[in-house]
């Protein structure tokens, strides 16, 4: 303790630049059972990040925005800037010879990946490559989303369902990249939350937010309030209690955004279930799970509308969906005793 204590004085004193791979690096060296596989892992989804982030930065000169004609397993249209993206990061992290297999929400089944190391890659990749794409045509943030998981099949074989279908709490690692004014890469492997910002100087993602803890409570919260009368009336309840305590609404329809603005500024997002999706939208495995290891890694709260907590969750299908209530501890535990007055909940 008292080694990295004087690093990071150092490293303050000198205003030392620590990269995202030498940040990675330090940690596998302070954790005397890393093989270094996982570390491998999380410098391939920066380099795909990279990637998307140069193509993203670009979309209005090389013809890929608007719409790519199909809808994905929810309904919602399939951007081209979705296929470039998530083609991108299966790409990449197939070459890496880290990972088993990977779950992406734009295909409906998981892809199994190929190569001369399978027998020894231990992990897969879940991820929604770009969350809120539709919001690159008006020039609006958006995400990546991404969870590993340590597979359970045999490292002998291919990889298979049982290796995908993990509740929350046995992901080891989750984060996001939200390609915005600046590019950053936020991430946790259950140790606290840190977050890295790309230089576009040196081509590399930099630490910026060591240790993020979110506040307590917040005055924003954000919730598609168009579908309001769609909502159960707890959650409608509790929108109004937020309106007439003249906490600022923020919706910006990518959740990377959402989230980290609440992240830093404290605050409520909500995404709950309405009679078109009496369970929710939002996919458990892609966008749920991650965000929520991420938010309690930070000393937030994440659970559902029904009041389950989210990492604790059982899944069974791929795209699963759930309805979702995450941010600030206190402000989350308001909204639950608006669900418990005025909704019935399932126990």
């Amino acid at each position: 303790v008292k080694t990295g204590v004087l690093r990071d004085l150092r490293e303050k004193m000198f205003n030392k630049i620590v990269t995202l791979d030498e940040f990675i690096i330090r940690s596998e060296k302070e954790n005397p059972s890393s093989s270094g596989s996982f570390s491998r892992l999380l410098r391939d989804i920066g380099i795909a990040a990279k990637i998307v982030n140069r193509e993203v930065n670009k979309a209005g000169l090389v013809n890929i925005l608007g719409v790519e004609g199909s809808t994905n397993s929810t309904g919602d249209d399939v951007q081209k800037l979705d296929i470039f993206a998530n083609e991108k990061f299966i790409e990449t992290l197939s070459y890496s010879g880290e990972v088993c297999g990977i779950a992406s929400e734009e295909n409906q089944e998981f892809i199994p990946v190929k190569s001369n190391d399978t027998s020894k890659a231990q992990y897969v990749v879940v991820m929604d490559p770009l969350d809120g794409s539709s919001n690159i045509d008006v020039n609006v943030s958006v995400g990546t989303i991404f969870g590993v998981y340590k597979r359970k099949s045999p490292d002998n074989g291919p990889c298979k369902s049982e290796d995908f279908l993990q509740k929350g709490t046995e992901m080891v690692a989750a984060g996001y990249v939200l390609y915005g004014t600046s590019t950053l890469l936020v991430y946790t492997t259950g140790n606290g939350v840190n977050g890295f910002t790309l230089d576009p100087s040196i081509g590399e993602f930099c630490l910026s937010h060591r240790n993020i803890q979110m506040p307590k409570a917040g005055n924003y919260y954000s919730v598609n309030q168009g579908y309001y009368l769609k909502f159960d009336l707890e959650m409608r309840r509790y929108i109004d209690h937020c309106s007439d305590l003249n906490y600022r609404l923020r919706y910006i329809g990518s959740m990377v955004s959402d989230i980290h603005r609440i992240m830093f500024q404290g605050g409520i997002f909500l995404y709950p279930n309405t009679r078109k999706y009496p369970k929710g939208k939002l996919r458990l495995l892609y966008e749920c799970y991650p965000m929520a290891f991420l938010i309690e890694q930070a000393g937030g709260t994440a659970m559902t509308c029904k009041l389950e907590r989210v990492m604790e969750m059982e899944i069974h299908s791929l795209h699963q969906t759930s309805s979702i209530a995450m941010g600030s501890r206190d402000m989350v535990r308001d909204m639950k005793e608006f669900v418990e007055k005025y909704g019935t909940v399932i126990k």
